[in-house]
């Protein structure tokens, strides 16, 4: 994220339960038809095995994955590399950014209708100043891992799947806002959807759900209500990472969140457990976001909305 200016079985029938509700806004909404197979539950261990990835790029590239750094292309091949092997089509797009060249990852999943695209993204980059793995390798490594959980399901919705890893999001939303601007009208208009993960592992974490498109706000909040977990809406990261170009270009947004450098209150510790008077992420923008800087169990919720959304919201 960018720096500021100034028991799954029983949850599984509750969550089916509370989507027969989940309506509103979404673009391109389609007439329903065959249920897809639900989502499967993504393995916190294959998420943490990107994580650890990332990590050890970033050991071996001056100690981050910034924009222009070596790192972050060093990161951007290793998703690539496990989408190409995967089936998906990806392409890279450049752009440049104070001075250096950055880049974006886009990877499209075979069929569906592409008059109709659901979006997941993630930015890639971390700050100069620390390997970024909460910030936000924890959202990358979730999209990649969802990603391939769809082709290992084979899916076939009926919207057209795409994914994509933005750049230079750390200097201010460089490579999503450069995306968008390269659409044409048309091609924004397809897009039903865009979902947005930046920091979702977050060491004393929150539930956040961004409010921004209510039918996708639903469908993230179907998800946690049926593994019993309240959330509360998105605010200190609003307007401050990847889904704000979309959102800019009219396209409806929504996506999760656990926290950056805001201090969790007592009433959000009765919620969610954690320690009351510290930072959501105490190692936002530092050398300390390290593989150790992540909640487990945030991440494994998190990584399973993030597939149960995309699968929801592509039928």
């Amino acid at each position: 994220m960018k720096l500021s200016v100034p028991g799954r079985a029983a949850a599984t029938a509750v969550v089916a339960a509370v989507s027969l509700l989940v309506g509103g806004s979404m673009a391109g909404a389609a007439p329903a038809g065959p249920a897809l197979a639900a989502a499967p539950d993504i393995p916190v261990a294959g998420v943490k095995a990107h994580l650890a990835q990332f990590q050890s790029i970033a050991t071996a590239n001056g100690g981050n994955r910034a924009h222009g750094r070596p790192g972050y292309r060093a990161s951007l091949d290793y998703v690539k590399g496990k989408l190409d092997a995967a089936g998906f089509t990806t392409r890279i797009q450049q752009f440049t950014a104070s001075g250096r060249v950055g880049y974006n990852l886009i990877a499209d999943w075979p069929g569906g209708d592409t008059g109709q695209v659901v979006m997941a993204g993630s930015h890639l980059d971390s700050v100069s100043s620390g390997p970024g793995i909460n910030d936000n390798a924890s959202g990358s490594a979730a999209v990649l891992e969802t990603a391939l959980a769809v082709s290992r399901a084979n899916l076939q919705p009926t919207k057209h799947l795409r994914f994509a890893w933005w750049g230079a999001e750390e200097l201010g939303l460089v490579g999503s806002r450069y995306y968008v601007n390269s659409l044409s009208t048309g091609d924004r208009s397809r897009i039903s959807g865009y979902l947005n993960f930046d920091m979702i592992g977050s060491p004393n974490p929150g539930y956040f759900v961004y409010d921004d498109d209510p039918a996708i706000e639903k469908t993230f909040q179907a998800y946690f209500t049926g593994l019993g977990v309240p959330t509360e809406i998105e605010t200190e990261g609003d307007g401050r990472s990847d889904h704000a170009p979309f959102k800019s270009a009219g396209v409806p947004v929504g996506g999760l969140f656990t926290g950056a450098s805001r201090a969790k209150t007592a009433a959000q510790v009765t919620k969610w457990g954690g320690t009351a008077g510290l930072a959501f992420d105490r190692c936002y923008h530092s050398s300390c976001d390290t593989t150790a800087n992540i909640n487990d169990t945030a991440l494994d919720r998190n990584s399973d909305a993030i597939a149960y959304a995309v699968w929801e919201l592509s039928e």
